[in-house]
């Protein structure tokens, strides 16, 4: 069910505190955390803590979240000190979602081409 957490969902177990994450922020909605494979010197996934898959189903769900979940992006962006930087939402396993809870990946650090893959 969207909102709740799932047993099976590294995010949701992520937000739980059962798996550890390198934690940059944190607050009543969102969860910001290092990328373990991270594309560039600043890779921090902003996450909503009620779990939704994707970037879609959160917009459609709780509107108000989708909007920390970006306005967290900028604050890490900020935090990170990234003057320019990318948010990314992968939307289905064919764009390079590999973990079904909606996250916004936030890149900067080094130049960012166009197009992105």
């Amino acid at each position: 069910m969207a909102g709740e957490p799932q047993d099976d969902c590294l995010f949701c177990k992520i937000v739980a505190k059962e798996i550890p994450a390198t934690v940059v922020r944190e607050t009543e909605t969102t969860l910001a955390f290092r990328d373990i494979n991270p594309q560039a010197p600043t890779h921090v996934l902003v996450i909503p803590k009620a779990h939704y898959a994707d970037a879609a189903a959160l917009a459609a769900g709780d509107p108000a979240a989708a909007a920390d979940v970006l306005r967290e992006a900028g604050e890490v962006a900020a935090q990170e000190g990234a003057d320019s930087y990318r948010i990314v939402f992968n939307t289905g396993a064919g764009a390079g979602q590999t973990v079904f809870h909606t996250h916004a990946h936030v890149l900067g650090g080094r130049g960012l081409q166009w197009p992105p893959g």
